[in-house]
């Protein structure tokens, strides 16, 4: 299985369809508010792996009632209620893939196709039982649920093994070592310009607003891009720290993500002033 990986993550010949249908993803969901609303900026975290709860637990819950005599109509029911909520499921995952590195995108593509399959095989199901045909509706719901679950596995390796949406700096919070350390001189930082320092050899970024000053992790939680290097703007009437790499916003005086690709907020380190000199912890 680690073989399959490997070669369907170097598979190049995906890339005529990944890149196709990125372009496709993209020229459709143009909207900032409609990508972000889909990336789960709202919530602080992705949306996509909350949504397929529904699906996913509805399929097996229906796969247990199919093994259950009398139980046709909570199948049916099921089955269908697992097919409608895979649809918007699926819109949020396409999003967040296309902001995806090219390696992962091919997993991806894999995972978007053996799920696509499943809930092929379960709208299938559906229209089977309704027409009162429920053991081939059964056959039909078994099989959606073996190619559902290969699309799962594929979402594990995505997520656990290539790290697609997953805070790629919470890792570097963890080099950081208890207790209070120095990052300089109050006097010697400008004011609303984005300076980096390093704690224990993990870059942070400073920005100085009046005498109050935010320390943030400077990866970007979504693919590691270097914050140090971002724009800061004024949005909603906070200033704001912007990605160079795929433009994910975060509020420098909480951290809070304001646009993605990123579904993650970004750490923030408590600070104080000690005679006159800067420090920061761990939170």
């Amino acid at each position: 299985m680690r073989e399959l990986l490997t070669k369907i993550e170097q598979n190049t010949r995906l890339d005529r369809v990944g890149d196709r249908l990125q372009r496709v993803v993209q020229g459709t969901l143009r909207a900032q508010r409609v990508r972000d609303l889909l990336h789960g900026v709202w919530l602080g975290h992705p949306l996509h792996p909350a949504m397929v709860q529904v699906p996913v637990g509805a399929w097996i819950s229906a796969a247990i009632v199919d093994l259950m005599p009398g139980q046709r109509r909570a199948a049916t029911a099921l089955v269908g209620i697992g097919t409608a909520s895979a649809l918007p499921a699926a819109v949020a995952g396409l999003n967040d893939w296309a902001a995806l590195s090219r390696d992962q995108r091919r997993i991806g593509l894999v995972h978007a196709a053996a799920n696509t399959i499943g809930v092929t095989l379960y709208a299938s199901s559906l229209a089977a039982r309704l027409n009162g045909r429920h053991n081939l509706g059964r056959a039909l719901a078994y099989l959606g649920l073996s190619a559902a679950s290969t699309g799962a596995y594929l979402g594990g390796h995505l997520a656990y093994k290539q790290g697609a949406q997953v805070s790629q700096s919470i890792s570097e919070l963890h080099l950081v070592s208890e207790g209070w350390h120095p990052l300089g001189d109050m006097s010697t930082l400008p004011q609303r310009q984005l300076v980096t320092r390093e704690i224990d050899d993990v870059s942070v970024i400073l920005y100085r607003h009046g005498e109050d000053v935010t320390v943030m992790l400077e990866r970007c939680p979504h693919q590691s891009g270097p914050l140090g290097e971002g724009e800061v703007q004024e949005i909603d009437g906070h200033a704001c720290v912007v990605c160079p790499w795929h433009g994910s916003t975060f509020r420098l005086n909480g951290g809070e993500v304001v646009h993605g690709p990123s579904g993650n907020d970004q750490v923030v380190l408590p600070t104080r002033v000690v005679n006159g000199r800067l420090e920061a912890r761990l939170p």
